[in-house]
């Protein structure tokens, strides 16, 4: 939603402003004669073609006369409507603040006239040959969402969707490119408001596969509304992709380099006056060393088991999209978007294992040489109809999606027993090897109706249906010594198919209660079918369905134009995605064995935030306060292989898995704040700080605990078109269910030198200058064991990039988009733990 009474107030004011200094030492203007006519219209940026919501519209009479007649402010779709009028000829004057005024002579009839779209353009544009796009802050706090704008940050040129989300307010990204949002890896990523299923299988990784140059923002929503599927308790992070669109040919070329990424990207974009085309398309690479260290005492007998790791990862990864949009007339439109990713990458590390048992006997020294590979493809098509009405707001709309997302996985080591170091190939004590694929796919058909009753009430409805079926097959092989051959090892393979389906609807009926309190309150029915059939054991998971109801609602208060408090409910569903549910066993890691859960139940997660929004000439803050409480909750557990049941693990190994065994309640203070100290300058950010309770009946564990965060970033323009911006994260220790995660620092430094009559941008980044590597430090704790892990994330980096855009670059027109935000995904390669 993009609805704030924050706005609303400020374009009333705005109202009063049109009026010229002079009129206000005037007679008052003669109250508008009362007939039968009516004047609707829409409000778009010139540049953007989006709506300008809340923008005002004053009705004058014909010149020279500037006398206002009557007014209203736009809603939040930037329409209009102007009823009980007199016939006869009149002027419509538009403006908002930050755009320039645009005035239309229209003719009023006994009936509705439709006064056609008004563009207004940012001011201080020329709209010539030449266009200026007008500059955005780096971050603003709305009143539902802060928005990180990724396009205004000099420090995002060259790098990819986890650099530039590692910036965002309220994320946390670590060394691996596990994402975090308000300390919780549970919430879903969007793209363009749907979803991506590779983003919610392998979100570390696909994030990799996007371009920075390829993202407008970064919206951080933390009380969904009912129309978003119910998934996600932490909140939704929105990526907004650019898609330029002009009446002639435009597009940008762009290529970086540097010691931890590169790669190169284009777009090119057209618009005739119905059909609007848009195009992307980069290819890149990302890699680095890498090494961990962990040390792990068994309580029971004071057995030590210590790794030490060193190697590298690197990959590959490809992302192209073509959209076309077509106006059938003034109101309907057809729009067909596809996009295609691809990702395939490798992790090679070498461990050195010493396991000093409590009887010498069992005491072990081995190396084993791994190598992990990984590949993921994401190609998705959705078409779009939608129908707007003479009625102001109302909009229809129908969605078709169909998505195919496919990855592989597998791994190969090595193991030399009682060797501190690799010998060769032939000499190995050990070999082993796994191949697997998880193929799947969606469908989704999704329809919204946006119905308003008069100016100051909405009914928004919707129905949606999720047709969706995965599953993981997997082989692993294995060999003693170096003469004979692999041999099929059955007990450890994996066969399975998992088909989930959502039907779901949702009702929001929204009210301006007065002038300064309006109300929303909506619900979400959510139908959830699921079926598992695992062939390698002859078994099925029978055929289950549940009924989940989960309502939300909203209220917020404007004491003035700048000031205002809101209040915000929301229930939300946590599904679990095949990462949670593949019961593949994985040993690819000497003494740490893992496998999924295909009898997970989803968690339920009640949300209550209140926050304080105030903006001014100097900058704007935004202060909140929320507690989010989930029963049933999906955690992350650690066992001993002898407790799990793993009788033919080598000693001192431990087992992971996931269960619904623990309740958590996280009590959180937000502080974000803008200001715009002198001309130039901008600085944004501020601190988070939570306090986290985690009980778990089942384990016997109460654990909390507080932890905080800062983000800071600032830009400053200097003379001759060269921009300084510098970024700052860090956090401290949070306490999870068996242990205590790391804490985290990152910063980054970059300037920009724009040059070629704007049309190309030099960029030079450096990453964490004055530290080589960050050492992300956690702890787990059991009653059987006790384990220090330290990864060490290597931060130290640069990057040179240079861009170069033809054409008029602007933005193309919003279409609405499939949203399937209803799988619990997560940050990393096991969901984000």
């Amino acid at each position: 939603m993009k609805s704030s009474t924050c706005c609303a107030l400020l374009a009333l004011l705005g109202l009063v402003w049109t009026a010229p200094r002079a009129a206000a030492q005037a007679p008052a203007a003669p109250a508008a004669a009362i007939g039968t006519g009516s004047l609707t219209g829409v409000v778009l940026d010139s540049l953007k073609k989006e709506p300008v919501p809340y923008a005002t519209v004053v009705l004058l009479p014909p010149a020279p006369n500037d006398k206002p007649i009557t007014g209203v402010a736009a809603d939040d779709n930037g329409r209009f409507s102007l009823n009980k009028l007199a016939s006869g000829p009149a002027r419509l004057r538009v403006s908002y603040v930050g755009y320039g005024t645009q005035t239309k002579d229209v003719t009023i009839t006994a009936g509705a006239t439709d006064a056609g779209t008004f563009r207004l353009p940012v001011a201080g544009t020329a709209l010539a040959e030449a266009v200026v796009i007008g500059t955005k802050p780096v971050v603003e706090v709305k009143s539902d969402r802060i928005v990180y704008n990724a396009d205004q940050d000099v420090t995002n040129a060259g790098g990819t969707a986890s650099d530039v989300l590692r910036k965002a307010p309220l994320l946390a990204v670590d060394g691996d490119g596990n994402v975090k949002m308000r300390g919780s890896s549970n919430f879903k990523v969007l793209i363009n408001n749907k979803p991506s299923p590779t983003l919610a299988s392998n979100l570390a990784e696909a994030l990799k596969g996007i371009p920075a140059e390829q993202i407008q923002s970064v919206e951080i929503i933390t009380t969904p509304p009912a129309k978003y599927d119910g998934e996600g308790t932490a909140g939704i992070i929105n990526i907004v992709l650019k898609k330029g669109s002009t009446q002639r040919l435009n597009g940008r070329v762009s290529a970086s380099g540097g010691n931890r990424n590169s790669n190169g990207n284009a777009s090119l974009n057209f618009k005739t006056k119905k059909l609007g085309f848009t195009s992307s398309a980069g290819t890149g690479g990302w890699y680095g060393p890498s090494a961990y260290d962990r040390t792990r005492t068994d309580k029971r007998n004071g057995s030590v088991l210590q790794l030490d790791g060193v190697g590298n990862y690197g990959g590959r990864w490809n992302y192209g999209s073509l959209g076309l949009d077509y106006d059938l007339s003034e109101k309907q439109s057809l729009s067909l978007a596809a996009s295609i990713n691809t990702y395939r990458g490798a992790d090679f590390n070498n461990v050195v294992n010493r396991y000093t048992a409590f009887n010498p006997a069992n005491s072990q020294l081995y190396t084993r040489s791994t190598t992990n590979r990984f590949s993921g493809f994401n190609g998705e098509l959705t078409g779009t109809y939608t129908k707007t009405f003479a009625t102001a707001r109302k909009e229809w709309s129908v969605l078709g999606q169909y998505a195919n997302n496919s990855g592989t996985f597998g791994y190969d080591f090595d193991q030399y027993a009682n060797s501190a170091v690799n010998l060769e190939t032939g000499q190995a004590s050990y070999r082993e090897r796994s191949r697997g694929r998880t193929p799947g796919h969606e469908i989704t058909f999704q329809t919204d109706l946006v119905q308003p009753f008069g100016e100051k009430h909405t009914l928004e409805t919707g129905l949606k249906a999720i047709w969706r079926r995965t599953g993981s097959v997997a082989d692993v092989e294995g060999k003693q010594f170096s003469d004979g051959d692999f041999v099929l090892l059955p007990a450890r393979a994996t066969n399975f198919d998992y088909d989930q389906n959502v039907q779901a609807a949702y009702a929001t009926y929204t009210a301006k209660a007065s002038k300064k309190l309006s109300v929303s309150l909506g619900g979400r029915l959510e139908r959830t079918s699921l079926a598992a059939q695992f062939r390698t054991t002859n078994s099925e998971l029978p055929l289950r369905s549940y009924l989940t109801l989960l309502p939300n609602g909203n209220a917020q208060y404007a004491f003035s134009d700048n000031n205002s408090l809101r209040l915000a409910y929301s229930k939300r569903i946590t599904r679990p995605y095949i990462d949670y549910l593949n019961p593949f066993v994985d040993r690819s890691e000497p003494q740490n064995i893992s496998y999924g859960n295909p009898n997970l139940d989803p968690e339920l997660t009640d949300s209550y935030e209140l926050s304080f929004n105030t903006n001014g000439k100097a900058g704007s803050l935004n202060i909140s306060g929320s507690l989010r409480r989930t029963g049933n909750a999906i955690e992350s557990i650690r066992k001993t292989a002898a407790e799990a049941g793993f009788t033919d693990a080598a000693p001192g190994t431990t087992v992971r898995t996931y269960a619904n065994v623990a309740s958590n309640s996280f009590y959180q203070l937000n502080f974000y704040g803008t200001a715009k100290p002198v001309e130039g300058w901008d600085i944004s950010g501020g601190p988070d700080v939570q306090y986290i309770v985690r009980r778990s009946p089942a384990l016997g564990i109460e654990r909390r605990g507080f932890t905080a965060g800062l983000n800071l970033n600032t830009s400053y323009k200097l003379p001759k078109k060269f921009t300084l911006q510098g970024f700052l994260y860090s956090s401290l220790p949070s306490p999870e269910l068996q242990g205590r995660g790391a804490a985290n620092l990152y910063y980054q430094m970059g300037v920009k030198k724009t040059f070629l009559k704007d049309k190309a941008d030099f960029v030079l980044n450096l990453a964490s200058p004055f530290n080589n590597y960050w050492r992300y430090r956690s702890t787990t704790d059991t009653p059987d064991f006790s384990e220090v892990s330290n990864n060490y994330g290597y931060m130290r980096g640069f990057r040179a990039s240079l861009s170069y855009r033809f054409g008029t670059e602007q933005q193309g027109k919003q279409r609405k988009s499939i949203s399937n935000d209803d799988v619990k995904g997560g940050g990393g390669k096991q969901g984000g733990q």
